[in-house]
C-alpha cells in the first residue's frame, strides 16, 4: 500500500503578511482555487494504488487541515497532532507508526504540504521510478533538476546508477555560496534537495532506531500514549517533547548507506519567498505578476497583490513586491524578499499581533473580523457556518451586543434560549453564560459590539464546546 504522509507544519513567516502563524502558506490559495495543502492531497490521490493520506499537523491548525480535507471530500484520512514542533524526523516517525498500523508493509510518500508542482504527470513518473527502490529497502528522495544557481536550497550529488532514473547519493550539501552553486549547476551532477521522500515505513523506523534511537523511543511513546479527539489523534505531549528536534536529512538520510535520489523536472518550488512565487507563476508582457485590483504603470518584473477590492496603483517600479492585507502592507525589493522573516521577528519583538493573526480570524465554527476598536470598545463582524455553534462561554470583563444582519441565530443567555432574525438584536450582560448557534442552512452574519475594561481574546471561560476546547 502506498500511503501519502503530508507534513503540515510551518510558522507562517516567509510569505508575510498573507501567511501568518495561525494561517501558514499551505492553507492559502496562491496559484489556484485550491490551497497548496489541497493541491498536495489531490496530487497524491492521483497516484496508482494510493491510499487515504496521513497528515501530521500542529494542534493550532487542526481545524484548517480537517476542513480543507472535507472540502475535497477525502475520507479515511488520519490527522496526527503535534503538541509542539520537533522538525521533520520525529513527524515522519509518528506518521510511519500510523502507516504500519494500517499495513505493516506500507510504503510512505512523504510530501511537504506547502510546495508547488507544475507538472503532476512528471512527478507521478518520478514516483513510479522510486517505488521499486523503496520496496527494495532504499530510502529515496526526489532531486529537482536545477535551472539556475540557487543559494537558498540544499543540493544532492548523484553517485552510481541504481536503475531507471535513480542514483545512489554521494553527498548532501547545505545551501552553498553562489560560486559553488554555479559550479554544481554547470557540472550537471547535482540536484536541489526537494524535501520529498519515499520508503517503506518499517525501513525508516529501522534506520531511525540505528542513528537516532532516543528520537524513535520518544516518537513511539508519544504515539502509543496518544488519544483520539473528534477526528484527530493527539500525540502525548510529555513523550513527544522528549524527542530531539532534527530534520530527516540530518537524522537519517546523511547517515544511512542506502540513500537514493530520483531526479525530476516537474515545475517544483518550495514557495519560500515572494520572489519564488513570482518565478513559479505566469507573468504578463512586462514580466509582472498582478493579482487583485491593481493598476501598474511603467512597472516591470514585479509582484503586486491587492487584497479584495482594495486598489493598489504603482508607477515606475522595477523588481518590487507589493502585497496588501486588511491590516498590513509589504513593500520590498523582489530579490530581498527572503528577508521578510526579519519583519516577523521585529513584530514579535514589539509584542504585536500581526505576525500571528489576520484581522479576519478563522475558527472551526466560522470567522470573525475586527472592524474597529478603541478605548473600552471593539466591533466585530462574526460569521457562523450552517449547523455550527460557538462554545457556551462567559466573560469577566466585557458585555456584548449582537445585531443579526443575515440569517437566523439561536442565542443562549443564561437560562433563556431564543431566535434572532435579521435586523434584531440582543444584549449579553457581563458575566452571563451565553452561546451563539446557527440552526439554519445559510451562514449567519452578525455585528458584535463589545464594551468593557478588557477586551482580549483570553477573557473567555468555556463551559461546553463541540470542538473540545472547553
Amino acid at each position: 500500500m502506498l500511503i501519502p504522509l503530508i507534513l503540515s507544519g510551518g510558522s507562517g513567516t516567509r510569505l508575510w503578511p498573507v501567511s501568518r502563524k495561525n494561517l501558514p502558506k499551505q492553507f492559502l490559495s496562491l496559484t489556484s482555487d485550491d490551497t497548496l495543502f489541497q493541491q498536495t492531497v489531490k496530487r497524491s490521490l492521483l497516484l496508482p494504488d494510493s491510499a487515504a493520506p496521513i497528515v501530521v499537523a500542529s494542534d493550532e491548525h487542526r481545524f484548517l487541515a480537517a476542513e480543507q480535507l472535507q472540502e475535497l471530500k477525502v475520507s479515511g484520512a488520519s490527522i496526527l497532532l503535534e503538541p509542539m514542533a520537533r522538525n521533520t524526523a520525529p513527524a515522519i516517525a509518528v506518521g510511519a507508526l500510523q502507516a504500519i498500523a494500517r499495513d505493516p508493509d506500507a510504503v510512505l510518500l512523504v510530501l511537504p504540504s506547502d510546495h508547488l508542482i507544475g507538472d503532476d504527470a512528471l512527478f507521478a513518473g518520478a514516483v513510479a521510478h522510486a517505488l521499486p527502490l523503496a520496496r527494495d529497502g532504499w530510502l529515496v528522495t526526489f532531486g529537482i533538476r536545477p535551472d539556475r544557481a540557487e543559494t537558498g536550497f540544499g543540493y544532492i550529488q548523484r553517485g552510481e546508477v541504481l536503475g531507471d532514473h535513480a542514483f545512489r547519493i554521494n553527498q548532501f550539501v547545505e545551501k552553498p555560496q553562489l560560486d559553488v552553486a554555479e559550479r554544481y549547476v554547470a557540472s550537471n551532477n547535482f540536484d536541489w534537495n526537494s524535501g520529498m521522500f519515499m520508503f517503506r515505513a518499517s525501513r525508516y523506523l529501522e534506520e531511525l532506531g540505528t542513528h537516532a534511537p532516543a528520537m524513535l523511543d520518544a516518537a513511539r511513546a508519544a504515539f502509543e500514549s496518544a488519544n483520539t479527539d473528534l477526528d484527530f489523534v493527539r500525540l502525548d505531549a510529555h513523550a513527544f517533547s522528549a524527542a530531539p528536534s532534527d530534520s530527516i536529512d540530518y537524522a537519517v538520510m546523511e547517515k544511512t548507506t542506502r540513500a537514493a535520489v530520483v531526479p525530476v523536472s516537474c515545475g517544483w518550488s518550495d514557495v519560500g519567498s515572494w520572489e519564488a512565487l513570482w518565478l513559479s507563476t505566469e507573468r504578463d508582457a512586462n514580466d509582472n505578476r498582478l493579482e487583485g485590483d491593481v493598476i501598474a504603470l511603467d512597472t516591470r518584473s514585479s509582484l503586486v497583490r491587492s487584497h479584495d477590492r482594495h486598489l493598489v496603483a504603482t508607477v515606475g517600479l522595477d523588481n518590487i513586491v507589493v502585497v496588501t492585507t486588511p491590516d498590513a502592507t509589504l513593500v520590498a525589493r523582489r530579490d530581498a524578499s527572503q528577508d521578510v522573516k526579519k519583519i516577523v521577528d521585529a513584530l514579535k519583538a514589539a509584542d504585536r499581533s500581526e505576525h500571528e493573526l489576520h484581522r479576519v480570524v478563522r475558527r472551526p465554527w466560522g470567522s470573525y473580523d475586527s472592524l474597529e476598536s478603541g478605548d473600552r470598545f471593539q466591533v466585530k463582524r462574526i460569521v457562523v457556518k450552517p449547523g455550527a455553534a460557538l462554545s457556551l462561554q462567559m466573560h469577566h470583563h466585557r458585555a456584548e451586543h449582537w445585531i443579526v444582519v443575515k440569517g437566523v441565530a439561536e442565542v443562549t443567555c443564561d437560562d433563556k434560549v431564543f431566535l434572532l432574525a435579521e435586523n434584531q438584536s440582543t444584549y449579553l450582560p457581563l458575566g452571563s453564560r451565553h452561546r451563539l448557534r446557527n440552526p439554519g442552512k445559510v451562514p449567519v452574519e452578525l455585528i458584535e459590539v463589545q464594551s468593557g475594561s478588557y477586551l482580549g481574546e483570553d477573557d473567555i471561560v468555556r463551559y461546553d464546546d463541540v470542538y473540545g476546547r472547553a
